[in-house]
This record gives structure tokens, C-alpha cells and sequence, in this order.
């Protein structure tokens, strides 16, 4: 094993012990790289420059400077904008423009000392759960190269899922961080909405978007959420797993998964169980009715608003009309390309999808109430990482359901209301790697970590991908 396969949490110790060096992580970071280009996780990596910030990064920590991300390589997805890369959002109008200033998570990233290793890539637009992207190139799932990473956070994913490098910040509308993580085996989070800046980061929806981290564990991502929001890195609370009461909605998050899958999912369940942890079975009803109600339409409605004001604050060079007209993957096209055509969502539409969040909102708030929950938890996804160019549909119970609804099925309601989300790896089913999520209230951020926390500690390390040298 390598440095670069150590947690965070562990390189940092070894950082400022001088045991390993900045340079050491970028020149592994490179060889990693040059030896997986078949992954086709990056769209903006320079070594050249992953050198130099190491070099700087060393020089502090000799001068005796620490903090906690310091010479830490953190891979950025590229609807994230920071100084030295292009941010190209996936799509041909940005692809090569520069962006006039970090994101505000960029700069808070880099006041913790953190060093940029490059950008990944995504999903178009963040448009979809594949990252079969038509302009940059489909980025492939490091465990099998014929599948997809998941998406729209897919190279954030496949980077870490590659163990190219030790961290890496995607974002999430509907499970776009936490379904990589899953499809690739790695530690995905998604904070309650509002608690990490958007601001220099190319939106979908303003109300559902959230940049999160993608780590090897929930410790790191608790780190980076730290970092990311300004709050004190402290280290989680440590809790039993005993008497804390933790939801199974069947009825919704559990049917139609892959046979196997659901197989490697209900051993974690009695191996939580043996741990301590009460297993409540509980329904949330109505909740497909009113996820569907929700989801597209505001996003859909906000992507035209906020996509517009974006392109317009953050001085980009190109229109919405421009950047529609250039969408170069088809199920993209077909989401967006109508929008300011007549195929746009009505204002009426639109405020009675905020009407069936509320509800969604406070069914959530109920049955998390009602039962004294904690959290909820199911798999990640429904099934295991598709073949790369089924974009459309895949198999799932016998039948052949849509791409992008299925891998966002069991993510998409919690987005939607704003809830806080993790997964954790798994194990394998079919050989390939599956998550296990896990939602909590709004504004539980911490306590929802630290529970997850708990769970990773009680189930067994997942199969680690043999690295090619």
C-alpha cells in the first residue's frame, strides 16, 4: 500500500511528521494517472503544475506551518471553478474558458492548505447518472472499463474509485455525488442544502444543488465538510451503534434491486443489527407521487434562471441560448434543448412543484418524528454500474427501466427535500462495487456523519481494486 491509498486522516499525520512529502502524493497522483489514461477521469491535469504546489506546500510544512488539508491533492469536478484550470461544466460553450475567480469552497479548500490536482470529469451539464458524455468523453468505471462511474459526479468518482488521489469534490442535485461513490466504492456526502457556498460553481437548481466531498472515508468527508463550511475540524463524535434507532422504508427504497445486490445489503442490515442498532420498518406513503412532482420541474424551472444568471455574474463569455444550442450529448439535448423554445416549465408548474416539496419536507419530518429516527437506510442505488451507451435504458426486475431514473431512485427524494445523505462502500455484487445510504433531517449534518461513521466501522472493509503500477 501506498500513501496515496492512506485516509486523509492518516497523510496528514505523515505529512507534518515529514515521513511523506507533498511531492511524494503528486508523483504517485501522475504515475496513477499516466498508468489508468483508460479511466478518462481528467479534463484538466497538469503535472507541471501539480509539482509546483507540492514543492510550495512542502516548503510550508518545513517552515513548521500547519493546517489541515496542507499538501493535501484534491481533485475538483469540472463545474467548479478554480484559478489555473478551465471550467468547462462538461459542455462544448465552456469547454478551454477560464473562470475570473475560485469558487468560494475552492478558496476555503485552499486556505486549508489543500492543493488542486485537477479537474474531473462529468456528467454534461450535470444532466444526467452516466457521465456518458458526448464532448469530453465517457469516463469509465475504474473496476470495470466497459461501465460507467455513475454521475453526474462521475470522474470525482472514478479518481477516487482509481485512487489517483486521496479526495475529490463533486456536486449533487439528485445523488450525483453519492451514486459515484457507491458505483465506484468509495465514501460519498451530501450536506443539508445551503451549508456549502455555490457561488463559482455552474448550477442546476439553486434550491436542490450542494457540492460535497468524495473520500476513502466518512472521517475524510467530515473533514472536508469542515473545511468547506467553515466550521472547527474537529474530529466526529465517537457513538455507539447500540440503541440508536435507524428506518427501513421497505416499501419504496428497498423493492425491485438487483437480486444480488439486495443480498449483500440485508447481510449489512443484520450485521448492524448485531451491533446494536434498532432497525425500525417504517413507510413513507405517497413519497413517489410527490418526489415526481418535485424533481423535474424545479429543476428544469431553476436551471433556466440560475444556469442564465450564472453565465452572466460570473462573466463566462457565453449565453444560456449559446450553451443550449451546443449541447453535444444527446439525452441532455433532450432534457434542456426545448426549455427556451416553448418547452419550458410554467410558472404555475413550477410553484406547485415548491408546493409538493413542502409536503415531501414535512412527510420526511413525520416519519422521522413519529418513529424517534435517526436516519434512514438503503441502498444506494438499485442496481450494480451499467454498461457504458445505455443511456437510456437498463435491466432492472426483468425489465428494461430508464437509465437515469433508476440510478437516481433512492437519492433523488432525499435531495429533493433537502436532506443531508451519505453512502458508505458496501462490498461487491456481480464483482462490482454497491453503497449503502444512509438520509437524516435537515441541519444533522454532524450527527448524521458520525452515524455513518458508526456503520463503517461495524461492517467489513470493503474488496479494495488491485491498482495497476
Amino acid at each position: 500500500m501506498q500513501a496515496l491509498d492512506l485516509p486523509i486522516t492518516a497523510l496528514r499525520e505523515l505529512l507534518d511528521a515529514r515521513i511523506v512529502s507533498s511531492l511524494d502524493l503528486a508523483e504517485a497522483c501522475i504515475a496513477r494517472t499516466q498508468a489508468q489514461q483508460a479511466v478518462n477521469a481528467w479534463v484538466s491535469f497538469d503535472p507541471q503544475a501539480l509539482r509546483a504546489q507540492a514543492r510550495e506546500a512542502d516548503g510550508r510544512l518545513a517552515a513548521g506551518e500547519r493546517l489541515p488539508l496542507l499538501g493535501i491533492p484534491i481533485a475538483l469536478k469540472d463545474n467548479i471553478e478554480a484559478l489555473g484550470f478551465p471550467c468547462g461544466a462538461g459542455t462544448a460553450s465552456l469547454s478551454g474558458k477560464a473562470p475570473m475567480a475560485d469558487a468560494v469552497l475552492v478558496s476555503r479548500l485552499k486556505a486549508a492548505g489543500a492543493i488542486m490536482a485537477g479537474k474531473v470529469g462529468m456528467h454534461e451539464l450535470a444532466f444526467g447518472a452516466t457521465t456518458h458524455n458526448a464532448v469530453t468523453g465517457a469516463v469509465r468505471n475504474p473496476w470495470d472499463h466497459q461501465r460507467i462511474p455513475g454521475g453526474s459526479s462521475g470522474g470525482s468518482g472514478a479518481v477516487m474509485g482509481a485512487r489517483l488521489v486521496p479526495a475529490s469534490i463533486g456536486t449533487d442535485t439528485g445523488g450525483s455525488v453519492r451514486v459515484p461513490a457507491a458505483l465506484c466504492g468509495v465514501t460519498g456526502f451530501r450536506p443539508t442544502v445551503g451549508r456549502v457556498p455555490g457561488e463559482g460553481i455552474a448550477p442546476i437548481s439553486r434550491t436542490r444543488d450542494t457540492a460535497g466531498p468524495l473520500a476513502h472515508t466518512v472521517a475524510d468527508c467530515a473533514l472536508l465538510d469542515a473545511v468547506m463550511t467553515e466550521a472547527p475540524p474537529l474530529p466526529l463524535e465517537t457513538i455507539p451503534l447500540k440503541g440508536i434507532r435507524i428506518g427501513v422504508p421497505r416499501a419504496f427504497f428497498w423493492s425491485d434491486l438487483e437480486s444480488e445486490l439486495r443480498t449483500v445489503a440485508e447481510k449489512a442490515l443484520d450485521t448492524l443489527r448485531r451491533a446494536g442498532a434498532e432497525l425500525v420498518e417504517v413507510d413513507l406513503p405517497g413519497i413517489a407521487d410527490l418526489n415526481a412532482n418535485a424533481s423535474f420541474p424545479v429543476a428544469l424551472y431553476e436551471f433556466v434562471r440560475d444556469m442564465r444568471e450564472y453565465l452572466q455574474v460570473r462573466q463566462r463569455g457565453v449565453t444560456l441560448e449559446q450553451m443550449i444550442a451546443q449541447v453535444g450529448s444527446p439525452d441532455v439535448q433532450g432534457a434542456v434543448g426545448t426549455l427556451l423554445s416553448g418547452g419550458g416549465i410554467p410558472e404555475e408548474v413550477y410553484q406547485g412543484a415548491l408546493r409538493a416539496r413542502g409536503e415531501l419536507q414535512a412527510l420526511y419530518a413525520k416519519t422521522f418524528e413519529a418513529n424517534r429516527l435517526e436516519a434512514l437506510v438503503f441502498p444506494t442505488t438499485p442496481r450494480t454500474a451499467a454498461l457504458i451507451g445505455q443511456d437510456e435504458t437498463v435491466e432492472l426486475g426483468g425489465k428494461q427501466q430508464p437509465t437515469f431514473g433508476t440510478f437516481i431512485r433512492n437519492t433523488d427524494p432525499g435531495s429533493n427535500a433537502s436532506l443531508p445523505g451519505v453512502s458508505v462502500p458496501l462490498g461487491l455484487a456481480h464483482g462490482l462495487p454497491v453503497g449503502l445510504a444512509l438520509d437524516g433531517p435537515i441541519h444533522t449534518d454532524r450527527r448524521l456523519l458520525a452515524i455513518a461513521q458508526a456503520f463503517q466501522a461495524a461492517l467489513p472493509s470493503p474488496p479494495r481494486i488491485v491498482i495497476p503500477t
